[in-house]
């Protein structure tokens, strides 16, 4: 049972995980293109600028998730 616990707490840092961070966070970019569409058509310049922000975190989120991936390496916590 340790083991798998370990193991469940090193998912995050392996490879795989990474991954499914990588895909959520991008799948976040579904909700900031939403938002930024309806508040260009309704002008409104408040809702528009929140999506910009919520753009520039995921933008931020997924270029750190890419430098962990590239430092991971073949170096997979799940593996050893």
């Amino acid at each position: 049972m340790s083991s798998a616990m370990s193991k469940a707490k090193g998912f995050k840092k392996s490879r795989a995980g990474t991954y499914l961070s990588i895909g959520t966070t991008a799948f976040g970019v579904i909700g900031v293109v939403k938002q930024a569409r309806t508040a260009h058509k309704d002008s409104d310049t408040l809702r528009l600028l929140d999506a910009a922000v919520s753009a520039a975190a995921i933008a931020t989120g997924l270029a750190l998730l890419l430098r962990e991936l590239k430092r991971l390496g073949d170096d997979d916590v799940l593996l050893g």
